[in-house]
């Protein structure tokens, strides 16, 4: 643990990147967790354990627990065309269904320059479709694999079609309560969020730590607008496996790489890149990369291995698995 403490320390200084957050929860336990750096620069308030970062695309992993807990409630058809549960949402040449939406195999688009960085506040999940909601599919759906957020913020509207709740109550009760996530909200600008950090990047011209420019992400929930903690995060994946969220059977589809219509394998399930690491061991995970804040969480299934890391700076280190990941593997 000191060596991969020193490496996020150092690359955190190299990076001019303030803080972290990391959990590594192995065999069921705790066996580290970690603060490191700065929360709040100005502030002088250093990182802990519950401190609240960006998630980033790793609300895409949140919400397809989400999809698993209607199905296995049977309130969610996995084949079932996306109108089923949202019929506001216009038909497109070809039908979508939930599953291509899952899978990233619709031919929704992802972001066009500058709405990444949405400043427009939306009081409601079906208010934020109206960005992309009228846009055509990029391809006919199960032939490619295109990665789209906005096709999970769609998710989103699914959930609350099948459910007949607000997605975010949703989340909350089905997902963040039996997981014991007491520290995961949505990101509420408006709203006092105890123990929520500030977010930074650098500035281009000087190089300097700067404070990352405002964003609402309320648009965007489902795909990238949690705030969560490490312990929180790797809690989750623990839960995942001892199968207290899901079922056995649910988790596998979750983490079975689907493929496109000629049998290409896309490398993703449901909500989770699905692979292999060099030495082929298998994993699932997600990373998530926001305005000013950055995450990683890997699962290795088969090691009873879950490691959470969250920087709360879009300069960041959370791509490299091996030296934070595999001394835990060595043991």
């Amino acid at each position: 643990m000191s060596a991969v403490r020193q490496f996020i320390t150092d690359t955190l200084r190299a990076l001019g990147a303030p803080g972290a957050a990391i959990c590594v929860v192995q065999d069921g336990r705790t066996a580290w967790s970690a603060g490191i750096g700065m929360a709040d620069l100005e502030q002088r308030v250093p990182v802990t354990t519950t401190t609240k970062f960006r998630v980033g695309s790793v609300s895409k992993a949140l919400t397809a627990v989400a999809l698993g807990r209607l199905h296995e409630m049977g309130r969610l058809d996995w084949d079932a065309p996306v109108q089923s549960y949202v019929p506001a949402f216009p038909v497109k040449r070809f039908p979508i269904t939930v599953r291509q939406l899952a899978g990233h195999l619709a031919g929704i688009r992802h972001y066009q320059p500058g709405e990444f960085e949405n400043q427009k506040h939306y009081a409601t999940v079906t208010e934020g479709l109206t960005i992309f909601a009228r846009d055509s599919l990029l391809f006919e759906p199960g032939t490619e694999f295109g990665y789209s957020s906005y096709g999970y913020n769609l998710l989103s509207a699914v959930i609350e079609g099948a459910s007949g709740e607000p997605y975010l109550k949703f989340m909350t009760e089905q997902v963040f309560k039996p997981a014991g996530m007491v520290h995961t909200v949505a990101e509420q600008m408006d709203s006092i969020i105890p123990e929520r950090g500030r977010y930074y990047t650098r500035s281009d011209s000087t190089g300097l730590v700067v404070n990352a420019p405002f964003v609402d992400n309320s648009y965007k929930w489902a795909s990238g607008g949690f705030l969560s903690t490490a312990e929180d995060l790797a809690r989750f994946g623990q839960q995942l496996l001892e199968g207290r969220i899901l079922r056995p059977e649910t988790l596998d589809l979750l983490w079975t790489s689907m493929r496109t219509a000629d049998g290409q394998v896309t490398d993703y399930g449901i909500g989770w890149s699905v692979e292999s690491d060099s030495l082929g061991r298998r994993r699932v995970r997600h990373s998530g990369g926001s305005v000013g804040g950055t995450a990683h969480l890997i699962i290795y299934p088969d090691h009873a291995l879950v490691v959470a890391v969250l920087v709360n700076s879009d300069y960041t280190f959370t791509g490299a698995l091996s030296r934070y990941a595999e001394p835990f593997l060595r043991r």
